[in-house]
């Protein structure tokens, strides 16, 4: 069974997230009638190059300050939590700072060249200010999710997102309906002024939880060597499979117009799959994503512990958990797949994409809930490696099917993508779960591994 803690702080940031889900819905679906279908295409566009620095600026940090704080813990004393933090948050500054640096410098070369519309310049040299505000929010988040104090991450996000809908929204008054280029921008803006925000919140949080719970009560255990072997392994996959799918991203509006349809044409089909049909395929998703994040600390502790048969039973939960709950998801988001996209997003064509892709919602969900029991178990770098295996797939498949079967070959490609990468990850957690009783083992004395042998 799930532990106590974990059910409610489950139910505390699945009520949250589910809040933050019906806010930030009805914000896409204003963007959606505000921008129309070409401008969010753009906008899509835009955020696949800047997520793609927020992956430099993150350099796993999140899990890396999750698996640390949680590894101190363990030993059931608070360990060097202090130190430990400060370790992340210093990591966290560095990469922050550089990607920051290194998307301002190459914004022209990735406006004209990479995304190949002039019009996205002015967004990405913007989205640069936030770079390093997402990395230390990402070590702060990490830390209050090993400590099973989640509502304090919760609170600063929600505040983001608040703050952020409001700059936006006034924001695009300056700007005119047509001037796709303003507008993205604005939305940028909005975007960066919230994450300020939110780090200025999340910092005062940290300090007074800090000052309220720890106190380094013993020399920490080689803390630097044990966040780097956690987090440059996951930070160097997470480039890797970030790029790849940014190239995705970059791919399927060219591909879509060599299929034949002009350009505007082939950015509102985008726009209409991306920025409609995706967000509201994961909106329901915010029970499991809570659950997936929060039995990360979890089992990390009974790792450390050793106690395999409470490793098997928590995993067993969760993935019964989500398949139930993705079942009953799919089969309301393909019947009222009509309803759902003429009423939020006044759109034929999201009611239809959403019926046809409604059916993938159970491999989409459990995947979540499998990669977040790999990643508690330290076999994260396997989990990494099979999403870059499936984003060099899906961008090979890209490349050769999209120009020729337009749409309909974009939708096949996303549901075997899907499938290949739940079936090789499940296949490891199940792997990992049978030898649970070796692999499970307590750590020698004196230094807690970031990944066990098993998961390597």
């Amino acid at each position: 069974m799930l532990s106590r803690s974990l059910l409610k702080n489950t139910l505390l940031l699945t009520g949250v997230s589910l809040l933050m889900s019906c806010i930030g819905m009805a914000f896409q679906a204003w963007l959606a009638v505000r921008l129309g279908a070409a401008g969010l295409g753009l906008c899509q566009l835009t955020f696949s190059v800047t997520g793609l620095c927020a992956t430099l600026a993150v350099s796993g940090i999140r899990f890396a300050s999750t698996r640390l704080i949680a590894e101190e813990l363990g030993g059931g004393d608070g360990g060097s939590v202090a130190s430990a933090m400060r370790r992340c948050l210093f990591y966290g500054a560095f990469c922050g700072g550089g990607a920051g640096a290194l998307l301002h410098l190459l914004a022209e070369p990735l406006g004209f060249l990479w995304i190949g519309d002039a019009r996205t310049v002015l967004s990405l040299r913007i989205a640069a200010l936030s770079m390093p505000c997402i990395s230390l929010c990402a070590a702060l988040s990490g830390y209050f999710t090993a400590c099973g104090r989640v509502w304090k991450p919760a609170l600063a996000h929600l505040a983001e997102q608040l703050a952020g809908i409001a700059l936006t929204a006034w924001l695009l008054t300056g700007s005119e309906p047509g001037d796709l280029e303003r507008s993205c921008a604005a939305v940028t803006m909005g975007r960066a002024a919230a994450e300020l925000l939110s780090l200025a919140l999340m910092f005062v949080l940290y300090l007074h939880d800090r000052c309220a719970h720890y106190t380094d009560r013993k020399a920490g255990g080689a803390l630097s060597g044990r966040m780097l072997r956690i987090a440059v392994p996951l930070a160097l996959s997470a480039y890797t499979r970030s790029a790849l799918s940014t190239l995705q991203h970059l791919l399927v509006p060219r591909g879509l117009r060599s299929s034949g349809l002009t350009a505007d044409a082939a950015l509102a089909g985008y726009g209409v799959v991306q920025g409609m049909v995706m967000p509201l395929l994961f909106f329901p998703s915010c029970l499991l994503s809570s659950a997936s994040e929060l039995i990360v600390p979890e089992l990390t502790a009974h790792q450390v512990q050793g106690r395999s048969a409470e490793i098997r039973n928590t995993a067993g939960e969760l993935l019964r958990l989500s398949l139930r709950y993705s079942l009953a998801v799919s089969g309301i988001l393909f019947c009222c797949a009509d309803l759902l996209g003429g009423l939020i997003f006044h759109s034929r064509d999201a009611a239809r994409f959403l019926r046809l892709l409604a059916p993938l919602v159970p491999v989409m969900y459990t995947d979540m809930a499998v990669d977040g029991c790999l990643k508690g178990l330290g076999l994260q770098v396997w989990s990494m490696g099979v999403n870059i295996a499936e984003s060099a797939l899906g961008l090979v498949l890209l490349r050769f099917l999209l120009p020729r079967w337009g749409l309909g070959a974009y939708l096949a490609i996303l549901y075997f993508s899907e499938l290949f990468n739940l079936a090789l990850s499940a296949l490891r957690l199940r792997f990992f779960l049978c030898a649970a009783p070796s692999a499970a083992r307590r750590p020698d004395a004196g230094s807690v591994r970031c990944a066990y042998t098993a998961g390597r």
